[in-house]
């Protein structure tokens, strides 16, 4: 069975590569915000533990992903509750939001990346941390995206390879040397 993926591959106008993802929540937006924004909620989906200082030049602190170091990240962009923008590691990050009706939002993430061989590897981890975003707002329980061999990267990540979204880049936790 293949996975169904929902990201896309692109270049920004300024000439980036970037993976983008869009869902639409059954939430008002500012519920979708906190999922963005609060530390409790972001533990439940997102890659890493994010401490953030939520004003434009605020740091980030990242921790908790086994395969990635701790790091501190800088927010770029803050209009609340619409847009979340922050710089972690060489890539940036995108969060904007937007009211469809009072109970829906529609959440779009594109991850800009420093290197376009990381697409493959970044739509791939993304697909496993939105599960698990789409999970929460429906109020189920998830493992998240640090699952274990229960989660579905390698699926995912064949599937954005086979697609020819660009990919090579070292896969940390698997291409350790």
């Amino acid at each position: 069975m293949s996975a169904d993926l929902t990201g896309t591959c692109l270049t920004l106008d300024d000439g980036r590569p970037a993976v983008r993802f869009s869902r639409i929540h059954d939430h008002p937006i500012d519920r979708v915000w906190r999922f963005v924004t609060d530390p409790g909620e972001l533990v439940h989906w997102f890659p890493s533990r994010a401490d953030v200082d939520l004003r434009p030049g605020g740091s980030i602190r990242f921790s908790g992903d086994p395969d990635m170091p701790e790091s501190t990240g800088r927010v770029l962009a803050v209009d609340a509750p619409r847009h979340l923008s922050f710089a972690w590691g060489g890539d940036e990050l995108h969060f904007d939001l937007e009211a469809v009706d009072e109970q829906r939002t529609r959440f779009t993430l594109t991850n800009v990346l420093e290197a376009e061989n990381t697409a493959a590897r970044t739509a791939a981890g993304w697909e496993v941390c939105l599960a698990a975003l789409d999970a929460l707002a429906r109020g189920e329980r998830f493992e998240g995206p640090h699952a274990g061999a229960g989660a579905p990267w390698q699926e995912f990540y064949d599937g954005y390879v086979a697609a020819s979204v660009p990919s090579g880049a070292p896969v940390p936790g698997l291409d350790d040397a």
